[in-house]
């Protein structure tokens, strides 16, 4: 006869698995748009020049998962996460009804805005439901298992988007979103709102880290960051920055703060979120890079380039699992640092890649770059949560998605910036071949050919870069790692109560 721990248990796992299905559904729009950029740029009338522009549509994203999920972490940790959860999906269905409907690119951007900030919360909430229904020691193996459920939705996000918008269009990709949430909320009903704390919500705090983070991302996301040409972006970026040191240095003297200051004086924590924001700008790079190169350079679709990207995206859930396992075994720093030299590792790979390249190849070398980017997510995350303490799980856990956003957002600032520029550079000295007096067609085609030739061998020059610098960035993310824990806690705050977590803050 089962004993009474062999049943919650067993109702633990139930709840990561409803948990987990949300995370596949609302992780789907993080890469949908990827792969039929294009068609959505020929819509709305974006030409090719304005890549900066366009590539607002998945900043916009990136920016509403970005700000919003640190406040809406603390409300789900508050008010209940089965609650906050089912409040979010529901935005994110009215998001993307608001895109589906959009008819230029400001609205479009907007709604995708409002679409983030439901889906961006699927994932902290949800690593905080799976350490709230199950045993401490099985932590890490739980928030895994959520980390792979959320990439599985990013490995079928572009060929999910590639697909729909070959058979219907890309308007339809958002429009199906609302029956999809329907039957996750009838899911997550089965969750029952647990509410354990007796804090209340800063939000105050929330208001002043909010708008430091839109200060700070709308910065990163401005090519003229890199090219000096533009002194808003400094401008920005420097006042982001001092709101959210203002927000961390009062954080101190609140007695029910937004996020555990331990949080932000502990070296492991801050570890991890470096870790996790080199990690955010090294894939954005790999998502972006991949499928442009398998369109430009191998002249593959847009539903090609999304079947090359899952061979990236396809290992990393696999690897996430896996880096739960392996954190619940021989602890995150070790997992960390053999995920970050992986990734490394398959991305130098990719830098070697030209005109042709074989399908063993693509598995390799994408294979091993995704099992890379797969390991990080448990210890990262993990360690950020052990940090937290037992009321702030799903803060502690936005912390660590900010910082990949972040990354996220830094790195396609980056890529439009100094791809555009590097692009220029390379074709200024190709001579356009025009028809000349006296010339024969075939005289004319031969000089076409050759144009084609070498625009085709700027483009991969410029992709290969591109992967070069991905790679770097995952190198340097091994330092970081190597500050997070060696091992798990023992206890991973489960006998925190509130008193006695914050006996050195005021009344006030």
């Amino acid at each position: 006869m089962a004993s009474r721990t062999d049943k919650i248990t067993r109702s633990g796992w139930v709840m990561v698995g409803l948990v987990s299905l949300g995370a596949i559904f609302t992780a789907l729009d993080q890469t949908v748009v990827v792969t039929v950029l294009p068609e959505m740029m020929v819509d709305l009338e974006i030409g090719v020049n304005e890549l900066d522009h366009a590539s607002w549509i998945v900043t916009g994203y990136l920016l509403g998962y970005t700000v919003a999920i640190p406040l809406v972490a603390r409300m789900a940790d508050v008010y209940g996460h089965s609650m906050v959860l089912r409040v979010s999906l529901l935005v994110f269905a009215l998001g993307s009804a608001l895109v589906a409907l959009s008819p230029n690119l400001p609205l479009l951007v907007g709604s995708r805005v409002i679409q983030a900030i439901g889906g961006g919360a699927i994932i902290p909430i949800g690593m905080a439901i799976a350490a709230q229904y199950l045993p401490d020691r099985r932590k890490a193996i739980a928030v895994g298992i959520v980390g792979a459920a959320a990439e599985i939705g990013v490995v079928l996000g572009p060929l999910y988007g590639g697909g729909i918008t070959a058979a219907l269009g890309w308007r339809w990709l958002f429009w199906l979103d609302i029956p999809q949430a329907v039957i996750i909320l009838v899911a997550i009903g089965l969750i029952p709102n647990r509410v354990t704390s007796r804090s209340k919500v800063d939000y105050m705090g929330g208001l002043l880290l909010t708008v430091g983070l839109v200060l700070l991302v709308i910065a990163l996301s401005q090519r003229g960051l890199f090219t000096g040409a533009a002194p808003l972006a400094y401008i920005l970026g420097a006042s982001g920055l001092l709101l959210v040191a203002i927000f961390v240095s009062t954080q101190i003297k609140l007695r029910y703060p937004l996020m555990d200051p331990r949080f932000f004086a502990s070296a492991e924590a801050l570890s991890a979120v470096g870790a996790k924001l080199l990690v955010g700008a090294a894939l954005v790079i790999a998502l972006v890079t991949v499928p442009l190169m398998a369109d430009t350079v191998h002249g593959q679709s847009a539903f090609g380039g999304g079947l090359r990207l899952m061979r990236l995206t396809g290992a990393i859930p696999i690897a996430a699992l896996l880096g739960g396992y392996l954190t619940y075994r021989i602890g995150p720093r070790a997992v960390s640092v053999a995920g970050m030299a992986l990734a490394a590792l398959g991305l130098w790979l990719m830098s070697g890649w030209g005109q042709n390249v074989t399908e063993a190849q693509l598995f390799l070398h994408l294979g091993l770059a995704g099992a890379g980017f797969g390991l990080v997510i448990a210890p990262l995350f993990v360690t950020a949560m052990e940090t937290g303490g037992q009321e702030y799980q799903a803060t502690a856990a936005s912390m660590v998605t900010v910082a990949r956003m972040i990354g996220m957002a830094f790195g396609l600032a980056a890529l439009a910036a100094w791809g555009m520029e590097q692009f220029q550079a390379q074709i200024s000295g190709l001579q356009v071949p025009l028809p000349e007096a006296g010339e024969t067609s075939e005289a004319l085609q031969l000089r076409i050919d050759e144009y084609s030739e070498n625009l085709n061998q700027v483009g991969v020059s410029l992709f290969q870069n591109f992967y070069r610098v991905a790679a770097g960035l995952m190198l340097i993310g091994i330092i970081p790692s190597l500050w997070i824990s060696k091992s798990l806690s023992t206890s991973e705050g489960s006998g925190d109560t509130e008193e006695s977590r914050l006996p050195h803050r005021s009344k006030a």
